[in-house]
């Protein structure tokens, strides 16, 4: 069976040209959602997914109406090939049921990974930067080593309670713990 999906990001748009291209295409059903592509939870998508039987047709009428980024493309259409689905995008003629199609797909795909893995790469590298430049990441610390010092004073009378101590420094008994079991 032939499925197409159509979506369109607000109210003011309409799906008129999604769903004619769809209905060209000899879609039998078609779903559309009214949703941003950065919104996961599409909830005619997820009727899409659970329609689907092995031997159907996804189609839609460009690869960004289906995934929010290359990433989730990606992995919504490998999801597909496991279930035995495959994919066209008639404006990009991408079409998974042939070898040429599948194979402009996997290109696709290779290069989103490299693309990830550049960006993993500078990330990493911007932050071994900001070491080396005397920056530290991360959240900054609750506690002073005198704040720390302090509570270890107030826990040493046992009348008083950790949560009192914690209530004290405004942080959570976990947060605490934490503290009081770092070495000064």
């Amino acid at each position: 069976m032939k499925i197409g999906y159509a979506r369109i990001s607000t109210h003011q748009q309409d799906t008129d040209s999604q769903i004619a291209a769809l209905h060209e295409a000899g879609c039998e059903r078609i779903y559309e959602d009214v949703f941003s592509g950065r919104t996961k939870e599409r909830p005619e998508l997820k009727k899409l997914f659970d329609a689907l039987r092995e031997g159907d047709v996804v189609i839609v009428w460009k690869l960004d109406r289906l995934g929010r980024s290359l990433k989730d493309l990606i992995e919504i259409i490998e999801h597909f090939k496991s279930q035995g689905i495959h994919f066209k995008s008639l404006s990009e003629n991408i079409d998974t049921t042939s070898a040429a199609g599948e194979l402009v797909f996997h290109i696709i795909g290779a290069m989103a990974q490299f693309e990830r893995n550049l960006i993993s790469e500078r990330t990493k590298a911007g932050l071994a930067a900001a070491r080396a430049r005397g920056k530290k990441g991360g959240r900054k610390q609750k506690l002073s080593n005198a704040d720390i010092k302090k509570a270890r004073a107030m826990l040493v009378d046992k009348t008083v309670a950790v949560a009192d101590v914690a209530k004290h420094f405004s942080i959570s008994r976990p947060t605490l713990y934490k503290y009081l079991s770092k070495p000064l």
